[in-house]
């Protein structure tokens, strides 16, 4: 499966859903869908004993899917994006009673009950997307997702708490390309905030990033990728940022965090990682989201630095990333399938509300 080939590099890195028809969105739709319903094989943690295991579904009667909860999370948010952004969408019947069938109150409560006896579980990443598609269904005008959201709201009110209580004290983040990094779930709970209009949850988690990252200088980017990453740290940090500050003060703020990126070996950032044509090891598949997850970032801090000299080149590695890493992203490998065409989806649609939606910089 791949991409429609006549979709101009353009018009990906437009963030707007408007040129796609119901081929991208048939595409786009077909891996979260059997995803969702796939309980195995799943991540599983460990096993103290053979008595008492409960199945995935029994655990996480919502999202069991997708090997693992949090890409179960973020494969129902884009299921929910589809919807709100396709008028059309060739498998919307499917979408709706699939989703029916799990977005139940009782099926929440034992979510919620999850969470009740392991409250670090998930902890950033899945938080993160949970909110995000909370906040998707509060951006869609729809009898449907009122009552989608109305049922979510008790898991929803649970992990706004844990994020206050558990994330947002922490006393330093995590600089990781992976599950951990602390950037990347600050963005997505800002984004959340900015939506639902939660004024106080969107002023924490502004000084928060201030609190982690205004000092940072100098990063390592020659480093990167290390191991399994799918997000730069470096690129998910500015991400951040560029939320966080007015244009000015962004623009200070990434000539003291980034060395010149023009020069080696700091230029080694702006380039897509060489991924095999046909990747047999799981490593492989993060790094196809990694270049995925990059071009959103470059794309995004590009459209914030105005005339910055960064701002052309940014742009300019963004197409790159973006020329080698979309239709690889629609592996049928499991190990890719599961949760890549999510990343697609965010990078397709990223002007499209719900992601870095506009709001008054902290003062």
């Amino acid at each position: 499966m791949t991409f429609p080939d006549d979709v101009e590099t353009s018009t990906v890195l437009s963030g707007y859903s408007d040129p796609f028809g119901s081929d991208a969105a048939e595409t786009l739709s077909r891996h979260p869908l059997e995803s969702i319903e796939t309980e195995f094989p799943h991540f599983v943690r460990s096993i103290d004993s053979p008595d008492g295991v409960e199945r995935p579904s029994e655990q996480h009667p919502v999202f069991y899917g997708c090997y693992d909860w949090h890409s179960a999370v973020h494969s129902h948010w884009s299921l929910v994006r589809q919807l709100r952004l396709f008028d059309d969408h060739p498998a919307r019947s499917e979408i709706v009673a699939s989703l029916d069938a799990r977005f139940t109150a009782d099926n929440i409560d034992r979510e919620v009950d999850y969470f009740d006896a392991n409250a670090s579980f998930e902890k950033p990443y899945g938080w993160a997307w949970l909110l995000h598609l909370v906040s998707e269904l509060s951006l869609w005008d729809d009898d449907r997702a009122d009552e989608w959201k109305s049922i979510l709201e008790p898991l929803e009110r649970t992990i706004v708490a844990l994020v206050e209580s558990d994330f947002l004290s922490q006393d330093r983040p995590f600089r990781v390309g992976t599950h951990q990094n602390s950037a990347f779930a600050l963005h997505c709970i800002l984004d959340y905030a900015r939506t639902v209009d939660d004024a106080s949850l969107e002023a924490a988690v502004s000084e928060t990033a201030v609190e982690f990252f205004a000092d940072d200088r100098d990063a390592p980017v020659e480093y990167e990728p290390l191991g399994w990453d799918f997000l730069s740290p470096s690129l998910t940090e500015a991400d951040l940022m560029r939320r966080v500050y007015d244009r000015d003060e962004f623009a200070v703020w990434i000539d003291g965090f980034l060395p010149d990126v023009t020069a080696s070996p700091y230029d080694s950032i702006l380039e897509p990682v060489p991924v095999a044509s046909n990747p047999d090891e799981d490593v492989a598949y993060h790094l196809l989201g990694l270049n995925v997850s990059k071009a959103w970032c470059l794309a995004g801090i590009a459209s914030a630095l105005g005339d910055h000299r960064y701002a052309d080149l940014f742009e300019h590695s963004a197409e790159r990333h973006v020329e080698s890493g979309l239709n690889p992203a629609f592996t049928e490998h499991y190990a890719g399938s599961h949760w890549l065409s999510s990343f697609v989806l965010y990078l397709l649609t990223r002007n499209d509300g719900g992601i870095a939606p506009a709001s008054t910089p902290l003062e």
